[in-house]
Parts: C-alpha cells; structure tokens; sequence
C-alpha cells in the first residue's frame, strides 16, 4: 500500500514539473518565433529583436547556480514555486508591454522565475527517485518540455497570424496560476524562516556571484558590438574579458569560505565531462532556433502559422525519441546513446548549412527532424549519467550547474549566432528575399561552424566511453 502511495505521489511529482516545463517551453520556443513580428512592431531591427530571447537567457545564465544552492540551503520545492509565481508576473508584464524596453523587463523577471523553476527541477526529480527509475522520470520531465516547444511554434503561429504575439506570453498566466495553486500543496511549501535567509544572505560568497554576473553580462553585450563594423575590436575584447572574469570567478568561489559550488562538484571529472557535453550540444542546438524563423518567414516569406509548423517538427520528434531514449537509458549503454545523438546532430547541422535559396520542403525538413532525433538520444542519458555522479546532498546544486551549462549554451547560441550571422551582413536591418544569396552563403557559414562545435562534443564523448572501459578493466 506504502509502495502505492509512494509511485502515486512520484507521479504527481512529474507531472507538476513537466506542467511548468511545459509552459517555460512553450514560451521559449514561442518567442523565438515572434522577433520577427517583434521587430516589425516596436519599430527595432531583426538583430535587436534577439534581445528579446538573450536577455531573458543571459539572466537566467546569472541566476541558476545562486538559486540551486538557495534550494540546497532551504528547500528545492519552496524556491521552485515561487520561481513559478515570478515566471507568471514576468509574462503578464511582457505580454501587456507597451514599449520596448517594458518588453525586456518582463522578459528578466520571467528569466528570474525560471532560473529559480530550473535550478531545482532536476533535484527534486532526484530527491523523489532512485537511481534506478532516474533517467524514465528525467526523460518525462523531458517529454513535457518537448510537449511546449512542440506547442509554441504552432501555437504561437496561430495566435500571431489570428490576434497578437503578446497572448504567447498572456496565456502563461491563467494556466500557470492554476499549477501554482496545486503545486503549493502538493509540494508542502512553506515561507522560509527568516533566520535561514537571513543566514543565506550575510554568509553567500557575493563577491563571487558580482564578477560572475559582470563577466557573463560582458561576455555576451559584446556579441552586439562584434556585429558592428566600428567596434568589432572592443567586441572582441570584451568576449575575452568576459571569459576571464568568468572562469575567475569559479576559481574565487571555490577558494570562499561559503562557496555557491561545493567544491567536491568541481573535483568530479565524471560531472564535469557531462556539463560541458551538454552545454555543447545545447549551444549547437539552438543556433537553428534563433536562426530558422529568419530564414522561412524572413528570406522565404512562409507566413508565421506555417513557419511554426515546419520548426515544430524537430520537438515533435524528440517527443517521440525521448521516451525510448530514457527507457534505453536505464535499460542500455547510456555512453552509447550519448554518442549516436551527437552523431545525428553533426549531420543536422550540415544539413542546415547545404539548405536550398528556394522553398524545397524535403531539403528544409530533414535537418529539422534529424535534430530532433539526435537531442532526443542524448539528452535522457546525459541527464542521468550527471545526476548519478553526485551524492544526494548536493543535488540541487548539482542540478543548477547542469541547468547553467544548458542555458549557458542556449545562450551562446541564440547570442553568438545571430552575432555571427548579422556580422557578414554589413548594413541589413531586416531579412527579405532580395538579401539573396549574401543571406545564404552567412546562414550556411554559421551552421558550419555548429557542425564544428557538434563534432568536438561527439569526440568528448567517444573520449568519456573509452575511459570508462579502461577504468573497467583495471
């Protein structure tokens, strides 16, 4: 009866979460869809339409280690919670923008909310299950996340073509508020003692989380500056000051007295192999999301509704591979998974680089779904071979630096490959056909480029594999 109980509230657990997941999803991959109606809107440029997705990514960047040790500290449910109530106020107040900059302040609230919401999914997932049914529940959490990226072209598609690109973000609120309500009694929140923040807040290594945050707010305001003709130089210099003070500041957090990353995390190889897999492989990834909808609806002239149909296809096939690929990974060799997903997303990309200057659908789809294939095979096994390298104490940090790496590298993606792309093209403000074959040849260089990042993640994980056989062996 207790084992019942238990598998009940495990289920109710994954369900809460992937709801959330569900319309974070959603509105990411809705948003990506939007910057052109965006731009067309608020009077601004496609490149400074991009704002709207990096600003909310290079917060959420900031904010995910800091929130994962605050649940570690306090309580992973609490703060997820409240992160969900921060995701619904920034989305009301994007939704209702009345000018631009209003637009990017609610994108950064609802970047905190979901900082807060991603920081501790994956540790409470781990804190309610075992190691041994980990890597199903990851991957129904994933599935959920499919499910709103899924959901958001299509969905945005219609509501763009038919009312508003604001009701993407509108939407969120009724629904969310409804998840808040069952989560807060499912998940038993409670206000923290204020002994206990008060505790977080005069002992945290702030100084450490300051240079982080300048390093990661140079890194990628320079990506803006790379795109001009006049300060590509100082863009340059402030990607490398920015990595400095970066890496500087793990490198201070760990010598802390309160370090936000237990340094135990840091000395795990295993741990850090998976990071940066992912982050690799996130940032591949989401140079064709960022890239995609200039393309069709830009150069092609596919109007919205459709535009969003043809994207959806890559999350309409990692909903259907996930699953397997979380059942295979509990059941099978998850470095073997690992490895053919990488695969598939070298080939995507090349695929993306070879794409035609005419609306050929078989020549624009197949690298879609291929990229579908290959994120679904990997992230199910990556998820859980990260999580199975880290005790139990530490999983909500654990987790946040996981998710870092994740939006870290969505981030360098959306930033960089627009950077990359608008970089080669000197003077255009909005995307046409009449860019013509100028647009093609800087849209295939940057996708060559993510073939390149795509095959230095597969070789880490080829590396990873043949390690851990000699460690067997030995």
């Amino acid at each position: 009866m207790m084992m019942m109980f238990k598998q009940r509230e495990q289920g109710q657990i994954v369900i809460l979460l992937g709801l959330i997941s569900l319309l974070t999803g959603l509105s990411g991959s809705s948003t990506m869809l939007a910057l052109p109606k965006i731009s067309q809107d608020f009077s601004i440029s496609n490149s400074m339409a991009t704002w709207t997705v990096t600003v909310g990514l290079i917060t959420t960047t900031i904010l995910l280690v800091m929130f994962g040790h605050i649940g570690d500290l306090i309580s992973k449910n609490d703060v997820f919670i409240f992160g969900s109530v921060f995701f619904i106020i920034g989305s009301l107040i994007t939704g209702i923008s009345p000018a631009y900059w209003i637009l990017l302040v609610g994108r950064l609230i609802q970047a905190v909310g979901s900082a807060m919401i991603m920081a501790n999914s994956m540790g409470i997932v781990s804190d309610y299950f075992p190691d041994a049914t980990r890597a199903e529940a990851l991957a129904t959490l994933s599935m959920f996340t499919s499910v709103g990226s899924i959901s958001g072209p299509a969905f945005g598609g219609f509501l763009i073509s038919l009312a508003s690109w604001r009701w993407i973000f509108l939407i969120n609120v009724p629904l969310g508020i409804l998840v808040v309500v069952w989560g807060y009694f499912m998940l038993h929140v409670r206000l923290p003692k204020r002994d206990a923040v008060s505790n977080i807040w005069h002992n945290s290594n702030w100084v450490g989380q300051n240079i982080f945050t300048v390093g990661v707010i140079i890194f990628f305001l320079s990506g803006t500056f790379i795109q001009m003709p006049k300060w590509g130089t100082l863009g340059f210099i402030g990607v490398a000051v920015g990595i400095i003070l970066t890496f500087y500041s793990f490198i201070q957090d760990s010598k802390a007295k309160t370090p936000w990353i237990n340094p135990e995390l840091l000395h795990n190889m295993d741990y850090l192999v998976s990071v940066v897999t992912l982050l690799i492989a996130m940032l591949v990834n989401a140079i064709s999301n960022i890239l995609l909808p200039f393309y069709l609806q830009g150069f092609l002239q596919i109007n919205a509704l459709n535009s969003g149909l043809i994207m959806m296809l890559q999350s309409l096939t990692m909903l259907f591979v996930t699953p397997i690929s979380g059942y295979l990974a509990d059941h099978w060799n998850r470095y073997y998974l690992l490895i053919l997903g990488l695969g598939f997303l070298t080939v995507s990309q090349i695929g993306y680089a070879l794409y035609p200057s005419h609306n050929n659908l078989f020549l624009i789809i197949w690298p879609i779904v291929l990229n579908g294939v290959g994120m679904g095979l990997f992230l199910s096994p990556n998820n859980a071979l990260t999580m199975n390298t880290v005790p139990k104490n530490l999983s909500g940090v654990a987790g946040s630096l996981n998710s870092l790496a994740r939006t870290f590298g969505m981030t360098v993606g959306v930033s960089f490959g627009s950077a990359l792309l608008f970089l080669q093209l000197p003077g255009i403000r909005i995307i046409t056909p009449s860019t013509g074959s100028m647009f093609l040849h800087a849209f295939d260089a940057v996708f060559w480029a993510g073939a390149i990042g795509s095959l230095a993640g597969l070789g880490i994980a080829v590396y990873r594999l043949e390690r851990v056989k000699k460690e067997s062996t030995n």
